[in-house]
């Protein structure tokens, strides 16, 4: 199944997979009112959606996004304005990271300021060698500071500082590095390396993968005490789901398990 209209293309295929592709190639898929509006409409709809597994999030042309159009903000001169435009690009971005399922970028080309973000914020990330990334707000006055949120979590405090601070680009090479993303491969190769990546999700209970993906996040904000509770009421109450009855069942009897996903 497949939507193309529009500048978000969304793409569904009998398993559950989701391709969600940014669609405005004359300007390097920026992330404007409308943009951000489409993809909050398509995660909310994934949202309350069982039968969605893993969601891709891809960019069509030339690069992956070049995040907010600095043409169209210099256009609106209106602390209101800006209010509204941030506020809806942290809401789409939240809602993206609550999802039950995980979203994997799939990077090519340049990821600059919000769209270095959208990578941040997606659960993992699979570049081409020709993917590169900056939080370049900095260059025009601007810093990155909704960019900076996802990016302190997922590359070491200097790193990031020194991407914000600077602006300057880093390559697919030493993203993979600092933790940004998980995988670089050829272009060529990029659309079969995610698909090594969906499909290893897709053969784990759903389940288990929504309760995983919430703890860690969870988690990860609060002490270490607290964190230990939460990790182990989640095991417990996994371990009561079937899934994870099969999978011990499995274990004891030296064999696959036969989850139904």
């Amino acid at each position: 199944m497949a939507d193309f209209d529009g500048l978000l293309q969304v793409e569904r295929d009998a398993r559950g997979v989701v391709t969600l592709t940014l669609n405005d190639p004359a300007r390097f898929n920026a992330l404007g009112a409308e943009m951000l509006t489409e993809l909050q409409r398509a995660m909310d709809a994934l949202a309350t959606d069982d039968t969605v597994r893993v969601v891709v999030l891809a960019g069509a042309g030339k690069a992956f996004c070049a995040g907010h159009n600095l043409k169209d903000m210099a256009a609106h001169p209106d602390l209101a304005w800006y209010q509204q435009l941030f506020a809806q690009c942290s809401r789409m971005m939240l809602t993206l990271h609550k999802l039950p399922v995980p979203v994997i970028a799939r990077v090519h080309g340049m990821a600059t300021a919000a769209g270095c973000q959208l990578v941040a914020q997606c659960d993992l990330a699979v570049a081409a060698d020709n993917a590169s990334f900056a939080t370049s707000g900095i260059h025009y006055g601007l810093f990155c500071s909704t960019p900076s949120v996802p990016l302190v979590r997922n590359v070491p405090a200097k790193r990031a500082m020194e991407m914000l601070l600077t602006g300057d680009f880093i390559d697919a090479a030493t993203a993979q590095q600092e933790g940004l993303v998980n995988r670089v491969v050829p272009l060529d190769a990029l659309d079969a390396e995610v698909e090594k990546v969906v499909q290893s999700i897709l053969e784990k209970p759903r389940v288990a993968v929504a309760m995983g993906k919430a703890l860690v996040y969870r988690q990860r904000e609060l002490g270490l005490d607290a964190a230990y509770q939460l990790a182990g009421q989640t095991m417990a109450v996994n371990m009561m789901d079937e899934a994870a009855q099969e999978g011990a069942r499995a274990f004891a009897e030296k064999r696959k398990p036969g989850w139904k996903n």
